[in-house]
């Protein structure tokens, strides 16, 4: 088993709140709000300016050049990459870059991404890896999951695009080499008294991307 798969399974309640929630069967079915996606695309915008710092942080954090530059793809793919993908479909739906810039991150977004980066500064490589893996490896799941359902996909469903970004294939080979560097590095860095607080931060992480959906529903 995967150290990924381990964690995921020793928190199942708050991971299933996470991958099926209100908001994701939203855009599963279509039946998600325009004024609530519109929410969260604004404030995802500015999580991934924090999220290419977090990558950044993990440059730092490194031990050897294969895992700088581990982190240097992840802060390119950010922001040479990410953005811009996030800029057009936010334009797609009548948000202009110049809107994401001026928005204020909400309470949610800011407790997450300073969560991420405490727990990197705090930390070391692997801690900082598991406090983002909610993210990075959980929205290839749903990608995934919301692919499979009879009502996902299709021109009557305004969330198709979305839904085809994280159940692609370039996203979701993004993920599975997440979840192999979360098994190098606990190779590394990993013992069985440690796993605990490891456990802790892939938690609170994940109830921490729980709290992001309930924003986006105005919560």
């Amino acid at each position: 088993m995967s150290l990924f798969e381990r964690l995921k399974a020793d928190c199942p309640v708050v991971w299933n709140n996470y991958i099926d929630h209100e908001f994701t069967r939203g855009v599963g079915n279509g039946s998600l709000s325009k004024d609530a996606f519109l929410r969260y695309l604004a404030q995802d915008y500015l999580f991934l300016i924090e999220f290419s710092r977090a990558y950044a942080l993990s440059i730092y954090k490194s031990n050897t050049l294969d895992q700088m530059k581990r982190g240097l793809k992840g802060v390119q793919s950010i922001l040479d990459t990410e953005m811009q993908l996030h800029v057009r479909f936010s334009e797609k739906w009548g948000i202009h870059e110049q809107d994401l810039v001026n928005t204020k991150p909400e309470i949610a977004t800011t407790a997450y991404t300073q969560f991420v980066l405490h727990s990197g500064m705090k930390g070391d490589l692997l801690d900082l890896k598991v406090a983002l893996a909610p993210c990075v490896i959980g929205y290839a799941e749903i990608g995934r999951s919301l692919l499979q359902s009879s009502n996902a996909t299709g021109a009557e469903n305004p969330f198709n695009d979305w839904i085809l970004e994280y159940a692609g294939e370039e996203y979701q080979n993004l993920a599975n080499e997440a979840i192999q560097e979360l098994d190098l590095l606990a190779s590394e860095y990993m013992t069985e008294q440690r796993y605990s607080r490891v456990l802790e931060i892939f938690e609170k992480a994940t109830q921490l991307e729980v709290n992001f959906w309930d924003m986006g529903l105005g919560r």
